[in-house]
């Protein structure tokens, strides 16, 4: 199918609503007041929802569908996700690897160019990487080659050139210039405070994601402004808290099977609101669009960020899969219990390459 053709196709799907679950209007009667609510409590993240997810005009979450994806996700394996990092081999330290995973965090964002739809692609160490995981492919090349790209100093002074260099792929990255300047401040405040390294930082806090302001991802919004990602709806702060979440998961994740990082929280992560996971959930049925939205993503028209429409989106992204989670474990024995990045992972895995598209938000925090 040429892109002319996709594109009608899509504009077609839009219109007619030719699927039920992922279109048609969104009306008043259809939003309550009484949505459901997830039991997880203690996530400052999941606890700001309340606003949208109960007077959304653009997004909804089908209980119903939710609880039926359950009915067969909850009999997958879903263990703990293996991310396929160009890095933690056996001679790279827990420290090096926090260093590596929370550096590329910063910039973990925006692959798809903005005017041609292309995805940043690729090709090290004999294979194809593609969106965030071509990011952290071109980070370990520039290691590879002696770019010392996990100290606070290099990226503090990194350049436009250096960084093309270091990024060179099938397109331009996305967004080059304001990944430099959030590299720059973060390398600052890193070469300032933590001796250019970010796993000082990490040992610097407590063993928790929240702890009365103390906590890892308490300190990282207040210390490194570019985690703090936080929206206004209706004169409320919703927050997301997207890259600093899953940068700590991803260590965690990479850490936790040597006890090399503790966390003792991690039941109070949610999902990392961004671009792929509200699509899985779209084309699951779980979540579905007015007809304006459905079209405006589907003709690539770009949904601004802070708008009402992005905010409905991601923060249905993190409210079904909170109680998609809550579902499954409900049918998963004991020993068997599940965390949302669990599902998040799942949903991302699985859809992150797909043709389908994703809505179009310029932004560096996500």
């Amino acid at each position: 199918m040429g892109s002319t053709d996709r594109r009608q196709f899509l504009e077609a799907i839009a219109t007619v609503g030719a699927m039920t679950t992922l279109s048609g209007s969104i009306s008043a009667t259809s939003r309550s007041s009484g949505a459901r609510w997830p039991k997880l409590t203690g996530s400052p993240v999941l606890d700001s929802l309340h606003p949208v997810i109960e007077h959304s005009r653009d997004v909804r979450t089908h209980i119903e569908k939710v609880v039926e994806v359950a009915q067969w996700m909850a009999y997958e394996e879903l263990a703990m996700p293996d991310y396929q990092l160009p890095f933690g081999g056996e001679k790279d330290s827990a420290d090096d690897l926090i260093d590596f995973i929370l550096t590329a965090d910063c910039v973990d964002t925006a692959f798809t160019d903005f005017s041609s739809h292309v995805k940043f692609q690729v090709d090290y160490a004999g294979r194809h990487w593609s969106d965030s995981d071509a990011l952290f492919a071109c980070m370990k090349r520039a290691m590879d080659n002696g770019i010392p790209i996990l100290d606070g100093k290099f990226l503090a002074q990194v350049t436009r050139p250096e960084l093309e260099r270091i990024f060179a792929g099938n397109i331009e990255l996305p967004m080059l210039d304001e990944k430099m300047q959030v590299w720059h401040q973060v390398g600052s405040v890193l070469a300032e405070k933590y001796n250019g390294r970010f796993h000082n930082f990490v040992k610097s806090c407590p063993p928790r994601l929240y702890d009365n302001g103390a906590g890892i991802i308490d300190r990282m919004v207040v210390e490194f402004p570019r985690f703090n990602d936080v929206s206004a709806y209706d004169g409320a702060t919703i927050k997301f808290y997207k890259l600093p979440q899953l940068g700590i998961w991803l260590a965690y994740s990479a850490l936790r099977k040597n006890n090399q990082f503790a966390l003792e929280d991690t039941g109070k992560m949610t999902a990392f609101a961004d671009y792929i996971v509200p699509v899985a959930l779209r084309l699951l049925g779980i979540v579905s669009y007015s007809t304006q939205l459905e079209h405006a993503i589907n003709t690539y028209q770009m949904v601004p960020r802070d708008s009402r429409q992005e905010v409905e989106i991601r923060a249905h992204c993190i409210y079904a899969t909170a109680l998609l989670c809550e579902e499954v474990n409900k049918i998963r024995p004991q020993d068997q219990q599940i965390i949302i990045p669990q599902i998040d992972a799942r949903l991302w895995t699985h859809y992150h390459t797909t043709w389908w598209p994703h809505h179009l938000t310029k932004t560096i925090m996500y």
